[in-house]
């Protein structure tokens, strides 16, 4: 099992919405907007690295109002 966090930077007025699209992502366990230098932390638990990249790279950065991410895989 990978468990990895990606922070998630929204463009303006959009976390709300960003918040319940990326929750419905599968693999995507648990979501919260923050305070910070993010608006987004979203845990995922996968089996495999490339699962990460599948769900961060290709999913999470393509939705609409997504401006950034940077992706931590715990160890």
């Amino acid at each position: 099992m990978v468990t990895a966090y990606v922070m998630v930077k929204a463009n303006t007025g959009e976390a709300d919405r960003l918040l319940d699209e990326i929750a419905s992502v599968d693999g995507v366990t648990d979501a919260h907007i923050v305070a910070g230098d993010v608006d987004v932390i979203a845990k995922v638990d996968v089996d495999a690295p490339a699962d990460v990249k599948a769900i961060a790279a290709s999913t999470i950065q393509n939705i609409t109002g997504v401006e950034d991410t940077e992706t931590y895989i715990s160890m």
